[in-house]
């Protein structure tokens, strides 16, 4: 087994255990790629969710909210081209009867050669250590070059297959490549075929095509249909944004690895409105800005980087991906695009209705370019448990499990753990949880021995952990744990609200933006 499916499937049976991730319908044995978050899940869910939405509209004076619905008018997708080119190339293996996507098998073999140049890079940095200049090494070493010119031949080779729409040469790569099927190592592939990943439903009473409705792919082109709604009654000039969350839904060719892929997700995207010909400028500026919301989180820089198209989509004059080393390798989190006019012109086309921005300074309209920043929250919530998962061995020889979760993203902030269940210590820890409630999510635990408690917390995250004696009967003192360190501290139980409060602030991530 390899280590980082060691991780994703230890990831995965962790999150059920101990409440974060469930399969959806369980008991029927599940449902292919659909997840249901649970106690915890939910919690972690909410607040990455809150730290991006607080990042984008509470500290940006020119971001606005929307929340549109998830059915639209079917004409929508006509305009945005969904239902004509939104496709992915599928390809099966005769053998295994498995089917994939044509362009993740040959990204995946892509990749390969990256690993090999990053373990030569390694290499580099431990024989010359603070001396070591990445760039020129990229430049000059035989083998890195060697491997780069393979990827670059991978990526100019498929671009212009895709730029054709020439199935036929995306299986000769395949093939040329040698790629086997990932489980059984077949080669035997059938053609190369577009597979559009929209759900159709019906709408009303009635059925026919006059009813077939879609369930949203994306959340975008809600923001898009709104520009103008939105623009007037908040009374935005441009350059300004519309961020929006919200569920999405594709038909997955093949949707595996836990919860990194899935039909049904949620999307976290903004949109933001500039003048035509600025565009490349704020594209610059928001592939920055994201960046440093992402490494504020402080899941380790060097698990970000860029990556750039190879192939741009019909709508976009530039595109990157900000991604992140999952256990299954570097894999897109966050998508930063600048789509043009393509999207409101094409609403403007099929609406018969004028999307245009007067601007009062240079007293002309004009159609807006759109710089795009979506990321998928339920990777994001991946990312967030591949870099919290921490198996460690202590001093004492023991080991534990524990999940170094952001302080302010935990979902459990304090734990108040009476010592024993009695003597009025369990009277006093629930005084303790009515004070903090208010204030932070916490819990009351009373069952097992005290240390079993600060494991089985250290597993869900919790950055505190209360514990009430019986000194604290008579001092109205408490110890308090903090999960990362484990160091213990004796503190008034009136300074644990400015205590806790301190460390867990979601403030304490927005400050480093700003």
């Amino acid at each position: 087994m390899k280590p980082q499916d060691d991780l994703l499937k230890k990831i995965i049976g962790h999150s059920k255990e101990y409440g974060f991730v469930y399969p959806s319908s369980d008991i029927y044995d599940g449902l292919s790629a659909t997840y249901d978050y649970a106690p915890y899940g939910v919690e972690l869910k909410n607040n990455l969710r809150a730290y991006w939405w607080a990042a984008m509209v509470k500290l940006n004076e020119n971001i606005v909210g929307l929340d549109s619905a998830i059915f639209m008018h079917p004409t929508t997708w006509k305009a945005s081209g969904h239902v004509d080119a939104f496709n992915d190339p599928l390809i099966d293996n005769k053998d295994s009867k498995k089917r994939y996507r044509a362009d993740v098998l040959i990204e995946e073999h892509a990749e390969k050669y990256e690993v090999k140049i990053r373990k030569d890079i390694d290499k580099a940095v431990k024989r010359f250590g603070d001396d070591f200049d990445e760039i020129q090494f990229r430049a000059t070493n035989p083998n890195v070059l060697r491997n780069q010119e393979k990827i670059d031949d991978i990526n100019d080779r498929y671009k212009a297959a895709m730029d054709k729409d020439d199935l036929t040469a995306v299986k000769e790569l395949i093939e040329d490549l040698g790629i086997a099927d990932p489980e059984t190592g077949s080669k035997n592939w059938t053609d190369v075929r577009q597979f559009n990943l929209m759900f159709k439903t019906e709408l009303g009473s009635v059925a026919g095509e006059s009813s077939i409705i879609y369930l949203r792919p994306e959340t975008a082109q809600g923001i898009f249909v709104n520009f103008l709604n939105v623009q007037k009654s908040s009374r935005m000039k441009i350059p300004f944004g519309i961020a929006q969350t919200g569920k999405a839904f594709r038909n997955e060719i093949i949707a595996r690895q836990f919860i990194f892929r899935m039909r049904e997700f949620e999307q976290m995207e903004m949109q933001f409105f500039v003048k035509p010909g600025t565009e490349l400028e704020w594209y610059e500026k928001w592939k920055e800005a994201r960046i440093k919301w992402h490494k504020a989180l402080g899941l380790g820089d060097e698990n970000y980087r860029f990556h750039d198209h190879v192939k741009l989509a019909h709508y976009a004059n530039a595109a990157c991906d900000i991604e992140f080393d999952f256990p299954m390798g570097f894999k897109e989190l966050e998508g930063i695009h600048s789509r043009t006019d393509f999207d409101l012109k094409a609403h403007e086309k099929h609406s018969g209705k004028k999307l245009q921005y007067f601007d009062p300074e240079d007293k002309e309209s004009y159609v807006p370019y759109v710089v795009e920043t979506s990321i998928g929250l339920d990777r994001l919530f991946l990312a967030t448990l591949t870099a919290a998962y921490v198996e460690e061995e202590l001093e004492d020889g023991s080991n534990r499990l524990v999940l170094k979760i952001p302080h302010a993203l935990a979902p459990v902030k304090a734990t108040v753990l009476p010592l024993i269940k009695r003597d009025g210590l369990p009277e006093k820890a629930h005084e303790i949880m009515d004070m903090l409630k208010f204030d932070f999510n916490c819990q009351y635990d009373e069952k097992d021995s005290i240390g079993k408690r600060y494991r089985r917390q250290d597993a869900i995250g919790t950055p505190y952990c209360i514990t009430v004696d019986h000194e604290t009967l008579e001092d109205n003192m408490v110890t308090i744990r903090e999960r990362d360190t484990m160091t213990q501290e004796r503190v008034a139980i009136s300074d644990l609200t400015r205590i806790i409060g301190e460390k867990v602030s979601m403030n304490t991530l927005l400050r480093k933006l700003v």
